[in-house]
């Protein structure tokens, strides 16, 4: 049975790790299709149903693609009960506050979500409920990366110059985040025709979220020269730079193309990917 668990962990891990960076995906499809009130209410679908209705005022299309974005946070409590019990079984104390972590994130993500149906997809709660799933990710990232007992041979030291600005760079990059999330709030896209949006110019955000980003790639290049003395570290830093500069690229041309959804939405799954690259960075400078 341990060998089977064991054998197990790194799918079960693997799995939650890519539910909690779909959900992310789901969340921004409801948006872009205008489906966030496609369930009015909560916790229910409708005033009378736990499930979209027929001839639902909302429209069958927008309530299945709020009500499916609903579903798939079961799919994420099974895995993540999947992995806690795995590493409660392996009796993995190095990682079990990990593991308890993802199940009572996303136990939390359901209130989370509610509130932001009940306040008509106001910006505030909407940006919390996706930067818990940025944490959760990264607990998820962190997870997946510690599947196996690491071995003292195979930890590689790191220089206090690459520790520091690993963290800056990691800080950066959450910041740049938070900003993002100023700006689709500020954006066209919120899920609703009808949803309140924060009282800033677009342009004025995304030009400082554009700075912010030029900042984080320079810090980037920094990092990858001052880390070639380190393979590992070197070259995660050298995938999270292809990663944001495909990123950063989508973002430029989604500003001037008026945002068409398509491009928001690919903007959406990278940084997904810019946010999980900087983590791993993170993960190879720890001491």
């Amino acid at each position: 049975m341990r060998v089977r668990v064991e054998r197990a962990l790194s799918p079960i891990l693997g799995i939650l790790l890519f539910l909690q960076s779909g959900i992310v995906v789901t969340g921004g499809a409801v948006r872009l299709t205008g489906s966030g009130l496609g369930c009015p209410t909560w916790p229910q679908c409708t005033g009378s149903s736990y499930t979209p209705v027929p001839n639902q005022a909302q429209g069958q299309v927008h309530a299945w693609i709020e009500f499916g974005n609903r579903l798939l946070t079961f799919a994420l409590i099974i895995a993540s009960l999947a992995a806690l019990f795995s590493v409660l079984y392996l009796k993995r104390r190095d990682i079990r506050a990990l593991a308890i972590g993802q199940l009572l994130g996303i136990l939390a993500q359901i209130p989370l979500g509610g509130v932001t149906v009940l306040t008509h997809l106001n910006p505030i709660p909407v940006a919390g409920h996706f930067l818990l799933s940025i944490i959760l990710i990264a607990a998820g990232t962190s997870l997946f990366a510690r599947r196996k007992v690491a071995q003292e041979s195979e930890i590689i030291p790191t220089s206090m110059m690459n520790f520091l600005l690993a963290r800056v760079h990691l800080i950066l990059t959450a910041i740049v985040v938070i900003v993002g999330t100023v700006v689709t709030g500020s954006g066209p896209h919120a899920g609703d025709i009808s949803a309140p949006r924060f009282h800033i110019k677009i342009q004025t955000i995304a030009w400082i979220h554009a700075y912010l980003v030029i900042a984080l790639m320079i810090l980037t290049v920094v990092l990858f020269l001052s880390s070639r003395n380190q393979p590992i570290l070197n070259k995660r830093v050298l995938i999270f730079f292809a990663i944001a500069i495909g990123q950063g690229a989508i973002g430029f041309v989604q500003f001037y193309q008026g945002l068409p959804e398509l491009l928001v939405g690919a903007h959406l799954i990278g940084v997904t990917l810019v946010w999980i690259g900087a983590w791993r960075i993170h993960l190879s400078t720890l001491r």
